[in-house]
């Protein structure tokens, strides 16, 4: 698992790695990723180079975990819109032996992406020949962002684009952000953020060439109402579920509708959502309607098959109008039958009790 310390609006600390030997009931102490560490900018004074959105995954066929996140720019003690270069994926790969290798940067020359092209939080795939398939989302400076994925090889240390398929656009506020892939009964899904109160999805054959995007909706048809914020995929061989958040009568004044994190089933037949399988998976904590500001969020998460039998959803929380303030957070999904319904039970994990 990585994690990182925040401080404000996108204002991370250095990335992190944590391990747990026993299917997540404990952890080891977070020590510090070198090369995902700040760095100086030489061509800019002042200005410091970090990392964030980091994703490690295991990579079987060379048994090396590849931790890929985004590069992001910091002047002082905050983040600054006025100081961000462009920016661009970067990596760091552990080794069998537990060593982790230098920053590398994912290249894609593209003028497509020339401000900036990334695949921050974004879950990707292992394909059986080894090559990884991700989603970039990618614009200019002051255009919306698109959407398409790319087929990576990687022989353990250096990842490299191989093929970029058609984009998907959409043209209302940034775009199209944080792109999530999975592969369920033979066909490929993707799950986008958006910004005009929907998030969308959408369906390959082959995890390059996308159908027309949909929005997120029940099936009775009725849009479910996001609010700029991500989806992830909980896939399991004998049932496709996302995890979302959403607008309800308890977090209505929540900022984003950031709590609490739902879980429901995907139908891939008509591609939508089954209303009566939403369970809550992280629950909001205290009064999201006359109390929000003392609400935590949990709007920026991540799902890890770990045995047949269960997953684990890990979440970073946080307060951010007292003090920044927040902990780490992780339920643990179990599947109890051949039909594949789950329950989420949620407990803290010890790590940085003090905060």
């Amino acid at each position: 698992m990585t994690l990182q310390e925040i401080g404000g609006s996108d204002y991370f600390g250095p990335v992190q790695w944590s391990e747990s030997s026993d299917e997540g009931t404990s952890w080891t102490d977070p020590k510090i990723i070198p090369a995902l560490d700040r760095k100086p900018v030489a061509s800019h004074s002042g200005l410091m180079a970090g990392v964030c959105d980091v994703v490690p995954e295991h990579h079987p066929q060379t048994d090396t975990v590849l931790a890929l996140g985004h590069v992001v720019f910091y002047r002082g003690p905050k983040f600054s819109s006025n100081d961000q270069l462009s920016r661009y994926p970067v990596y760091s790969v552990r080794s069998a032996d537990g060593d982790w290798s230098e920053r590398r940067v994912l290249e894609w020359n593209d003028p497509r992406g020339a401000f900036i092209y990334t695949n921050n939080c974004g879950q990707r795939i292992v394909l059986p020949d080894g090559d990884i398939l991700l989603a970039l989302s990618f614009g200019a400076k002051s255009a919306a962002r698109s959407v398409a994925t790319a087929r990576c090889s990687f022989d353990g240390e250096t990842l490299k684009i191989l093929e970029v398929g058609p984009s998907i656009d959409h043209a209302h506020g940034r775009g199209l952000l944080e792109p999530s892939l999975t592969q369920f009964q033979g066909k490929f899904y993707l799950t986008i953020r958006a910004e005009d109160g929907r998030g969308y999805m959408s369906v390959s054959e082959d995890g390059l060439h996308w159908n027309p995007k949909d929005y997120w909706a029940w099936d009775d048809g009725e849009a479910l109402e996001m609010s700029t914020t991500q989806q992830h995929w909980l896939t399991h061989s004998d049932g496709l579920f996302l995890v979302y958040t959403r607008k309800d009568a308890s977090n209505e004044n929540v900022i984003r509708w950031r709590s609490p994190l739902w879980l429901a089933r995907f139908d891939p037949t008509t591609r939508r959502l089954i209303r009566s399988s939403e369970r809550v998976a992280l629950p909001l904590v205290g009064d999201g309607v006359l109390e929000p500001d003392q609400v935590a969020l949990m709007g920026n998460f991540h799902l890890t098959n770990i045995s047949p039998l269960s997953s684990i959803l890990t979440v970073g929380e946080w307060i951010p109008r007292d003090g920044a303030r927040g902990d780490l957070l992780m339920a643990k999904i179990n599947w109890l039958n051949e039909n594949s319904t789950v329950t989420p039970s949620s407990h803290n994990i010890p790590i940085n009790p003090d905060k």
